[in-house]
């Protein structure tokens, strides 16, 4: 059975669904208006919406439209007064799996919902398949449980059959030159190059030159002609690294070749043409350097079709202990130890650090533990100092801590067992809800 989210300002529409579908053995939650369906989305997960279309402020097209950017595991039905061929083909446009025009029979809802839970089975099992073949999109290189990772995830997967600029931002460590890989390679240009160019390594006099290549004689050592990184991306992806550090006066010529895929090697005029997708990556804030006048805001919307976020590791509390896990598998086996698993004390060392490296630091933290441990338990003492004063200072006294403290660090816990929101909940012994609340109040 499913949990279904009736939205409609009808009270009367709504207390009829609600009996019909909870005698059919659903979870019915209801809402009044749009805004009120997202909050409730938000703080409790639902398979199935029935919209209606026209509703208070937000209008139903509208909710489509956020359920299919930010929600896309429900499945929408459009409940509509004004059946007609445009709103079903608009409805279907903005994401709805079909419509009910009313007055409509339970009988007609109910074949909504039979198709909706068959195509929901159809697709397990392909996924199911797909993991047994190995054919899983990512191929699951980019561990994580979290939902607006998740989310993220299957967007850039959309994103990759494409050839759309994409501009991946966050913080130094959260993954952004993997995630650019794995866009590469699950595009069609996956049997191209996937070209590399650190704007941070190199010397802002010699950028121009790495970028676009040179003819002979344009600068002092300019002995013979050079390819730049633009052209051996032919057919692949060429990736900017920290995009934002690229100075101003290249950023012009980094415009046109977004744009047109069109540059001109140093010293040479002659226009040369590239069939590559780009993809930039960076940790700065390029809208604050718009408005400081260190990025043109043109060349920030031409990168900036998809913009893809990745959070920070401190705001993905459920994936610490799963990355920790995977990477003490893989770096025992490249390093040939035995290590299998880490004691109390550790667990909550690396759930209360606050991991401002991200998964970079994290992975060199377990490397570190992994090559120290003699056994199959890493300890407290195998971990970086910084880690160790942290879990020190946090497990020092309890007495010191206040209520807030205590609460976030129970939650912290719970939260790291990697069970559903409702499960979870349940473990705490407090609403769903107030778990949503609690969560987004402590920044978990």
């Amino acid at each position: 059975m499913s949990r279904i989210l009736v939205v409609d300002d009808d009270a009367h529409i709504v207390r009829t669904l609600e009996i019909m579908l909870q005698g059919d053995g659903h979870e019915v939650l209801s809402a009044k208006s749009a805004e009120e369906a997202l909050e409730r989305i938000e703080r409790q997960s639902v398979d199935i919406a029935l919209v209606d279309l026209q509703l208070p402020g937000m209008s139903g097209t509208a909710l489509l439209r956020r359920l299919r950017d930010a929600h896309r595991d429900v499945q929408a039905v459009i409940i509509t007064a004004h059946g007609s061929i445009e709103t079903a083909v608009e409805a279907m446009k903005e994401g709805a799996f079909d419509y009910l025009t009313k007055p409509f029979s339970p009988d007609q809802v109910r074949h909504r919902l039979q198709q909706i839970e068959r195509v929901a089975r159809l697709q397990s099992e392909v996924a199911g398949l797909r993991r047994r073949v190995g054919d899983l999109p990512f191929k699951g290189d980019f561990a994580t449980q979290n939902p607006s990772t998740l989310h993220l995830l299957g967007v850039a997967r959309d994103v990759a059959t494409s050839d759309a600029t994409v501009l991946v931002t966050g913080e130094s460590g959260t993954g952004k030159t993997l995630l650019a890989k794995l866009i590469h390679a699950s595009s069609a240009r996956s049997g191209g190059p996937f070209v590399v160019v650190d704007c941070t390594s190199l010397q802002e006099s010699l950028l121009e030159s790495e970028l676009f290549g040179h003819k002979r004689g344009a600068f002092t050592g300019a002995v013979s002609d050079k390819v730049g990184k633009v052209e051996t991306a032919q057919g692949g992806t060429l990736f900017l690294d920290e995009i934002g550090e690229v100075p101003v006066h290249l950023q012009g010529k980094l415009l046109r070749l977004v744009e047109d895929r069109t540059f001109e090697r140093l010293g040479d005029p002659a226009p040369r043409q590239v069939n590559a997708r780009i993809v930039a990556a960076t940790n700065r804030d390029l809208q604050e350097m718009v408005r400081e006048r260190l990025f043109r805001e043109d060349l920030f919307y031409r990168l900036s079709v998809v913009e893809l976020c990745l959070p920070a590791l401190r705001n993905r509390t459920e994936d610490v202990l799963l990355l920790a896990s995977e990477l003490v598998s893989s770096f025992g086996k490249a390093h040939s130890r035995k290590v299998a698993g880490w004691d109390e004390e550790v667990e909550h060392a690396l759930l209360t650090y606050s991991w401002p490296g991200n998964v970079r630091e994290l992975a060199h933290a377990i490397e570190r533990a992994v090559l120290l441990a003699p056994g199959r338990t890493i300890r407290l003492e195998h971990l970086p100092e910084r880690l160790k004063e942290k879990s020190a200072a946090n497990g020092a006294s309890n007495d010191h801590l206040t209520l807030a403290e205590l609460e976030e660090r129970h939650i912290r816990r719970a939260l790291a067992q990697n069970l559903p929101q409702d499960d979870t909940a349940r473990l705490l012994g407090i609403d769903p809800s107030t778990l949503w609340r609690k969560r987004k109040k402590y920044g978990l």
